[in-house]
C-alpha cells in the first residue's frame, strides 16, 4: 500500500509542476492517457480524455469526472514541486483531483469488484465554464452513456478527508456582464457642454446594488459585483465612453433571469434620463449545478461506511463550477472533500501558495472506489 501511496504523491506532484491552462492540457492529456493505456483501460483522446473499464455482465454504467486544467497564477510556495511554468499554477487542486481518479481506476483494475462500466471523465477547462459542454458536444455522453455521474472538489479549511454536499443546488451560476456607456466628452472645466460617462456610470454602479438588497428576496444568496470601471479620460478631459464588467451569482435560474431583467431597466432607464447611449452584454457561463437526491444520498451512504465526517444539507456555495452542465444532462452528485486544516492545506483556492494535501490522495481513491461498488454491485450467485 505504501508503494501505491507513494505513486499516487509523485503523480500529483508531477502534475503540479507542470500546470497548463484550460484547453492548452496537452501534456497532461498525454500523462493521463497513458497512465490509462498502462491500467489496460480503453481510452478516447477529445477534447478532454475519457477511460473505460468494465467488469462482469452489467449493462448500467457511472460517470466520474475530474478536472485537469490550472490557473494563470504565479506560485509562491517554496516546496521542492512548485511549478515549473512562470505564471501557471495548479492553484484549485486539479492536479489532486486528476491523482484521486487515476488511483481508483488502478484499484478497481486490480480488484474487479463491480458489475458494469466506470467512464473515467478528465474534462478541459473547468474554470473557464467551456470544458464539460465542450465534451457534451463532442458527443461524449451519447458515446459512453450514463446513468449518473459524480466530481469531487476539495475544500481548503475544512477536517482532512470529510464529505460536504447537498441535494439540489450546491454550487451558484456564474454570469460576466459588460455595460459600454456611449455619452459626449469634454473639457473638464466645461462638464455642462458634454455628458460625462463617468457620472453615469456611476450612477449605475450604485443603482445595481439595489437588485440584491431591494428587488431579491433575502437570502437569495445572489451577488451583483462591478469589477472594472474603464474609461478614455485623461487628466483635463471627461470621457465620452465608459465600460462597466463585472460578475453575477445566482443560486436559481429565475434569479439569474430576473437580475439580467432588472441590469437592462436600470441601464435603459439611466440612459434615457441623461440621453445617452447605454449597451449591455449579459454571458452565463457557469449555469446552477443541481445535485440529484438520489446519487446524493448515495454519496452519504459510501462517506458513512467508510467512517468519515459528513456535513449534510450544507449550505450551498458561491462558487461556481462546470460540472453543472454534466449535471444538468445527466442524473449526478457534486461533493466536497476536506482538505485539511494546516499550512498551505488551509489556504484559500486559487491562493499562490496553497496546495493540494497528498494525505487525501488515498482517501479520494478509496471514496471512488467504494461508490462504484455501491452504484455497480456485483451479483450474487
Amino acid at each position: 500500500m505504501s508503494a501505491y501511496i507513494d505513486g499516487l504523491t509523485n503523480l500529483r506532484r508531477a502534475l503540479h509542476q507542470d500546470p497548463e491552462l484550460g484547453f492548452q492540457e496537452r501534456r497532461t492529456k498525454a500523462v493521463i492517457a497513458d497512465q490509462l493505456r498502462a491500467l489496460g483501460l480503453d481510452v478516447y483522446e477529445g477534447v478532454g480524455v475519457v477511460g473505460i473499464l468494465s467488469a462482469g455482465s452489467g449493462n448500467r454504467a457511472i460517470g466520474l469526472r475530474a478536472d485537469m486544467d490550472a490557473l494563470p497564477i504565479h506560485e509562491t510556495s517554496s516546496h521542492d514541486y512548485v511549478s515549473q511554468t512562470p505564471g501557471v499554477m495548479h492553484a484549485c487542486g486539479h492536479d489532486g483531483h486528476m491523482a484521486m481518479l487515476l488511483g481508483a481506476a488502478e484499484q478497481l483494475v486490480n480488484e474487479q469488484g463491480f458489475d458494469g462500466t466506470v467512464v473515467f471523465l478528465f474534462q478541459p477547462n473547468e474554470e473557464h465554464g467551456l470544458g464539460a459542454q465542450a465534451m457534451i458536444d463532442e458527443g461524449v455522453l451519447e458515446r459512453f452513456p450514463m446513468e449518473e455521474i459524480y466530481a469531487i472538489h476539495n475544500l481548503p479549511g475544512a477536517p482532512l478527508g470529510q464529505v460536504s454536499t447537498r441535494s439540489g443546488i450546491i454550487c451558484s451560476s456564474e454570469s460576466l456582464f459588460e455595460i459600454t456607456i456611449i455619452g459626449q466628452g469634454g473639457h473638464a472645466s466645461m462638464p455642462h457642454v458634454g455628458v460625462d460617462a463617468i457620472t453615469v456610470g456611476a450612477e449605475i454602479v450604485g443603482a445595481l446594488q439595489t437588485i440584491v438588497a431591494r428587488k431579491l428576496a433575502p437570502g437569495a444568496g445572489a451577488v451583483v459585483s462591478v469589477t472594472e470601471f474603464l474609461t478614455n479620460g485623461q487628466r483635463n478631459v471627461l470621457p465620452g465612453r465608459a465600460v462597466l464588467k463585472g460578475d453575477v451569482r445566482a443560486r436559481l435560474p429565475q434569479d439569474r433571469v430576473e437580475i439580467e431583467g432588472f441590469m437592462r431597466q436600470i441601464t435603459s432607464g439611466i440612459a434615457a434620463a441623461h440621453g445617452v447611449r447605454i449597451n449591455m452584454v449579459f454571458n452565463t457561463e457557469f449555469v446552477e449545478t443541481i445535485n440529484a437526491e438520489e446519487q446524493t444520498e448515495a454519496v452519504y451512504r459510501v462517506a458513512a461506511a467508510a467512517g468519515r465526517q459528513i456535513v449534510r444539507d450544507r449550505p450551498p456555495m458561491s462558487f461556481s463550477e462546470d460540472f453543472a452542465h454534466f449535471a444538468a444532462a445527466v442524473p449526478g452528485c457534486f461533493l466536497l472533500m476536506g482538505n485539511g486544516t494546516d499550512g498551505a492545506n488551509g489556504q484559500p483556492l486559487h491562493a499562490a501558495d496553497y496546495d493540494f494535501n497528498d494525505a487525501l490522495l488515498p482517501i479520494g481513491a478509496e471514496f471512488w472506489v467504494q461508490l462504484v461498488y455501491d452504484r455497480l454491485p456485483k451479483k450474487k450467485d
